[in-house]
């Protein structure tokens, strides 16, 4: 069980850094941080950040798959990951970007990746 939290711990981690890596660049333009960077600075920036993201990604489906003794298959780890990317990126756009809203459909999205979790726990 110990190893199951640590890879969803790692998880939400890596997580954190994608969403930054993906949309942070969006919220320095709009903070005027970034506006007039050249468009290879934004990407090497966003390759920075993402090489934190994956020193957490590795090492949690490294730990959490059962081919080193981890508690899931390789598919659950991957459905896992995006539910908690998407929860992660859900969290942080509506805390960063104050334009962003979540509607019904949004969270019907949502509810369809949970029961995805919960086909993919489903011995067959």
């Amino acid at each position: 069980m110990t190893q199951g939290i640590w890879t969803i711990l790692l998880l939400i981690a890596s997580n954190v850094f994608m969403t930054f890596a993906w949309y942070g660049h969006l919220k320095l333009q709009e903070m005027n941080i970034s506006t007039g960077w050249p468009l290879i600075l934004i990407i090497l920036l966003s390759w920075g950040v993402a090489l934190l993201e994956y020193c957490f990604m590795v090492p949690a489906n490294r730990i959490g798959a059962r081919i080193n003794g981890g508690p899931f298959s390789i598919v659950q780890l991957k459905v896992i990951q995006e539910v908690i990317s998407l929860t992660v990126f859900s969290v942080i756009i509506l805390f960063l970007f104050k334009g962003e809203t979540i509607h019904w459909n949004h969270i019907a999205a949502f509810g369809c990746l949970i029961l995805a979790v919960l086909f993919a726990f489903i011995d067959a």
